[in-house]
């Protein structure tokens, strides 16, 4: 699997595909260009048989993504949401949603669509937009200069996106009324105390410590359980718990069908590491 990026990069090293935006000299902001080529390097990633785990993070050391780049605000002020900015591309609506995921398949929400696990590697500031890309990731790893805004109140507008429904459910409804209204620069220390932030990582070991965290899921986890997992998680963010512990019996009465069960039977009497088959999920949907 081959393509050419403008905006990003895509690399690929058995368990691991690193996801890198790549525009440090505009911190990584994103433009329409960036959005679709994120889809695609994650729609690449996501049907490769070698990833089990994806890391998304940012180029440089001084941001993981700053949101929408200045230049496509300057289109929308002047000629309102959707308008082409600087590269004749609108973010709004940049990509139709999943009829099966409609609810939570927006502009920068897709991520918890994917079908692996996705980590978020936050190596620097972190807002706007790449706020919400970072709260849509599964997971979020940072550096000590991670740094997380916002920003929404501050210009004058909502909370987008999603990230009024994301946002409490990660650090509860007080916590993200503080962060929303006062669009305040919260530092890598409290963010992980808070719940923002998953772990925090000692300086230069952000990518090497989310690719063990993907290595050990890879050694230790069936690809497919991780992927209905992930999938009956945010799924039953919306349901009773009565008809969410239906739904994962019924599917954990499929999976003990799968090869994978046997196995990880078999890896247990045998005191050894299971050898978990990979994910082949070519074209499904």
């Amino acid at each position: 699997m081959t393509a050419s990026w403008t905006d990003i990069s895509l690399d690929i090293d058995d368990p691991v595909a690193t996801i890198t935006i790549n525009r440090p000299a505009r911190h990584n902001s994103l433009t329409g260009r960036t959005l679709r080529e994120l889809r695609g390097a994650f729609d690449l990633a996501e049907r490769d048989p070698r990833v089990v785990g994806i890391v998304l993070t940012g180029a440089g050391e001084r941001a993981f993504c700053a949101g929408v780049d200045v230049a496509m605000l300057q289109g929308a002020v002047a000629d309102g949401p959707g308008s082409g900015g600087a590269d004749g591309d609108g973010w709004y609506g940049a990509f139709p949603g999943d009829p099966d995921m409609a609810d939570v398949q927006r502009t920068f929400t897709w991520p918890m669509t994917i079908r692996k696990p996705v980590i978020g590697a936050v190596n620097g500031v972190c807002a706007g937009g790449g706020f919400i890309l970072a709260m849509a990731c599964d997971l979020r790893f940072g550096s000590h200069s991670a740094r997380f805004d916002t920003v929404f109140s501050k210009r004058g507008i909502i909370a987008e996106e999603g990230v009024s429904w994301l946002l409490p459910r990660i650090i509860g409804p007080s916590h993200a009324l503080d962060l929303l209204w006062s669009s305040r620069s919260v530092a890598a220390e409290e963010a992980l105390s808070i719940g923002l932030m998953t772990r925090l990582t000692e300086p230069g070991q952000l990518h090497s410590e989310c690719v063990a965290y993907i290595a050990e899921l890879a050694r230790n986890a069936s690809p497919h359980s991780l992927m209905v997992t992930k999938r009956l998680v945010y799924r039953h963010l919306h349901q009773d718990l009565g008809s969410a512990a239906d739904e994962a019996n019924a599917l954990n009465a499929e999976a003990l069908r799968r090869p994978d069960a046997v196995e990880g039977a078999m890896s247990l009497m045998e005191r050894r590491l299971p050898r978990f088959g990979r994910l082949d999920l070519g074209d499904s949907r």
